[in-house]
């Protein structure tokens, strides 16, 4: 069976691979889902692992429904990691009815060849999730990472096997979510070829800090913020009263 270890930083990517991990899924922040990580991280990890590498091309935290220019993003992101030589791509892109976006992710999906494809877990968001593989195995992707709708895989191991015997050999039915030590056996014996988790353990690396710099209200995947235009140019009037 393959571990696939979602690695959120150089630290974790290199521990994942020093203690025998198949594969890895770069990212950064896994507190909101996971972005694209750095072009300087990417490119370190890639030229120091020598298991492969899936890097996560999500171009911020929220939904998975993305604006052309945001789309754009996407697609500059996947020819860096084509140019550096990662092995796959994570990724996808939803309707704002939460159905898989056919063309878009088409398109992603020929743009990353010769890697290979995951649909990430923007796949538990599907209000089908039977009809949504057999798209995915129609779009072209290689494999589909899901916890099975549930908030962990082992409470949406029902679903996960019905997808797997949907699919047959034709998609990767990849579960993650709070998979570890301890129920991981569970998706052996049921069959499945791969599993994915991020095996974290959490450090304390300072005292509390003077002030926070974290932001409750952005940790809230139904919002997304913006720079607005209008409180920038109050701010310029009130700066620059003389330009106006």
């Amino acid at each position: 069976m393959l571990l696939e270890i979602c690695a959120n930083s150089y630290e974790s990517a290199i521990n994942a691979s020093t203690a025998g991990a198949h594969r890895i899924e770069l990212c950064s922040e896994l507190a909101i889902g996971g972005i694209t990580p750095s072009y300087g991280l990417l490119k370190k990890v890639v030229a120091d692992l020598k298991i492969p590498v899936h890097v996560l091309i999500r171009p911020r935290s929220g939904d998975f429904t993305y604006s052309k220019n945001e789309f754009e993003i996407m697609k500059q992101n996947i020819l860096f990691c084509k140019e550096l030589g990662c092995a796959g791509i994570v990724s996808g892109i939803l309707q704002k009815d939460q159905t898989i976006d056919q063309p878009r992710t088409k398109e992603l999906i020929e743009l990353a060849k010769p890697m290979t494809f995951t649909f990430h877990r923007g796949f538990d968001w599907t209000p089908d999730p039977l009809k949504a593989v057999l798209q995915l195995i129609a779009l072209g992707a290689q494999r589909v990472l899901t916890s099975g709708q549930e908030a962990n895989a082992e409470k949406g191991i029902l679903l996960l096997k019905e997808l797997q015997e949907i699919v047959e050999n034709e998609l990767i039915i990849m579960p993650g979510g709070g998979i570890n030590s301890k129920n991981a056996f569970l998706f052996k014996e049921m069959g499945f070829q791969e599993i994915h988790c991020s095996a974290t353990s959490i450090h304390q690396s300072i005292d509390n800090p003077k002030i926070s710099m974290n932001s409750t209200s952005m940790f809230n995947e139904t919002r997304i913020a913006i720079s607005n235009k209008e409180k920038i140019k109050q701010i310029l009037k009130r700066i620059n009263p003389d330009d106006e």
